[in-house]
């Protein structure tokens, strides 16, 4: 079975609810309209970014979104991990792990030369997933976000 599938516009009443639950088990508040707004560019293809659904396509149980940059250090095109998803009844099973070390050799293929991500401090579970998939931390650098 292939894990991952690139979401489409047909996807939306898939993903939509996966979006949804994260949201509320991440505390983010979004409208369904904007939570639409924001994801129907992804599935129709726009240039910055992906989003692939997790699990049997009819039946997903979670997704990855990605955004897309540029990098010189990195030596070109590189990838965020916006949001990743899998619902709580399926975790623990592998599934992030394969996941995560999947997604880069697929973006390679699109000339994504890095991928980075962001994780809470205080989640060590988390910390451990993205460390067995290869990522680390960059003791040097912190993630500033400005919104206004």
């Amino acid at each position: 079975m292939n894990l991952l599938h690139l979401a489409r516009p047909d996807d939306f009443d898939k993903l939509a609810p996966l979006v949804a639950a994260f949201h509320a088990h991440a505390g983010i508040e979004q409208s369904d309209e904007a939570r639409r707004a924001a994801l129907m560019p992804l599935l129709e293809g726009i240039p910055q970014g992906v989003a692939y659904l997790i699990g049997p396509r009819n039946a997903p149980v979670g997704y990855i979104a990605i955004s897309f940059g540029y990098s010189i250090e990195m030596g070109g095109l590189d990838g965020f991990v916006d949001e990743f998803f899998i619902r709580d009844k399926v975790r623990g099973r592998g599934m992030g792990s394969e996941v995560l070390m999947t997604l880069l050799p697929a973006l390679r293929e699109h000339g994504v030369k890095a991928l980075h991500l962001e994780v809470d401090r205080d989640n060590e579970s988390a910390q451990r997933l993205y460390k067995r998939a290869g990522f680390e931390p960059r003791e040097s650098y912190m993630l500033m976000t400005r919104t206004r």
